[in-house]
């Protein structure tokens, strides 16, 4: 909820809205932190009728594709290695279970905080095989980056990582592709912003007509970006506005840049939703191609089986409401979930579920 001394704040920027909302629009956040921030605030609740949010592929765990998931479970199942990962991957459901689950039976599973977490437990363990989950945008990869690069310098043999880095540009150039999608604008993420600045967003006003705004995660960050938006598109004036300066340089964060490009190239990769992607994803560079896990390990990428029934894809896209899938809050729910988007911190159906009447619309 808004607290009492932002409330001020919150009420100039809904009058404001109310007063520039000349005609409908639909913008689309895709940031799994703002729609956790737009759900716990109730700000869907309080906009004008005109103004319609949407989430969209901003959540990393949720847009890891159930192929890779199952590779990754085959590879906790399977070896005798130890698994590090984020707490978020640890119930997200492949198709023989999660990893959760493997624990439970007896796979060596760790959550981990950071990448580095899981360089000291191959530090520690010169005698196990660590293998790191890395998973996320461009805000954890360079963390990921970090270890492998310290491992290479410590000659560490024990340390890889199963990789399923992505990028989000991509990502939003094939959201503006289809036209299915009609929408105006976008709210960026801030975090991902924070690594890669405001450069890369500039192809959307400049080939689609379509703009964006950075935004703060404070209820009243996401106001003024959605006002900022909205603006815009009556100017007809659609542009990339960076409102989270005392984050996001325009030029991003170069030292992480650096790190980023010394360690990955581009590949192609596979997105829950939106399938594959050219140029989204990031791969070790052959340099550091000994820290591939699924290089080390033979790990062949598992057949794309789909979860039946799941329609977490749909919602990645924003074309479906987490309340119109039959499976939410009744056999899909944060503590028995069928897809990622209901397990997940910054997930979709997990926000509406907590925040946005997602328990009584189940009931």
């Amino acid at each position: 909820m808004i607290e009492d001394g932002k409330r001020k704040y919150f009420r100039l920027f809904r009058d404001e809205l109310e007063r520039i909302a000349v005609r409908p629009v639909r913008l689309m956040e895709v940031c799994g932190t703002h729609t956790m921030a737009i759900g716990r605030a109730g700000l869907r609740q309080v906009l004008p009728p005109q103004i319609s949010l949407v989430s969209g592929p901003g959540c990393p765990v949720c847009v890891t594709a159930d192929a890779d998931i199952d590779s990754f479970l085959g590879l906790a199942k399977e070896r005798r290695v130890t698994v590090a990962t984020f707490g978020d991957m640890m119930r997200v459901p492949g198709n023989e279970g999660s990893l959760a689950d493997f624990r439970a039976a007896g796979a060596d599973i760790r959550v981990v905080y950071s990448p580095l977490e899981a360089l000291e437990l191959a530090r520690s363990n010169p005698g196990q095989e660590i293998v790191f989950l890395g998973i996320g945008f461009e805000t954890s990869a360079p963390g990921t980056a970090q270890a492998i690069i310290r491992a290479g310098r410590e000659g560490l043999k024990n340390f890889s990582v199963y990789n399923l880095h992505k990028t989000v540009p991509q990502a939003l150039q094939v959201l503006l592709d289809d036209p299915g999608q009609a929408l105006d604008a976008f709210i960026l993420p801030g975090h991902v912003s924070a690594i890669i600045g405001e450069a890369p967003y500039r192809f959307m006003p400049e080939k689609y007509g379509v703009g964006g705004a950075i935004a703060g995660f404070e209820p009243t960050d996401i106001l003024a970006a959605i006002a900022r938006l909205v603006k815009d598109i009556n100017s007809g004036c659609p542009r990339i506005t960076n409102l989270y300066g005392q984050v996001v340089r325009p030029g991003g964060n170069t030292a992480a840049q650096q790190i980023l490009a010394e360690t990955f190239e581009p590949c192609d990769a596979d997105w829950r939703g939106l399938g594959m992607i050219p140029g989204s994803g990031l791969k070790l560079r052959p340099r550091y191609a000994g820290f591939d896990a699924a290089l080390k390990f033979g790990v062949s990428r598992a057949p794309a089986k789909v979860r039946a029934g799941c329609r977490c894809g749909e919602v990645l896209k924003g074309i479906l409401r987490p309340v119109a899938c039959p499976l939410f809050g009744r056999t899909c729910t944060p503590e028995h979930p069928v897809g990622p988007c209901m397990v997940s911190s910054e997930g979709t159906c997990a926000a509406y579920y907590l925040y946005e009447g997602g328990k009584a619309h189940a009931s």
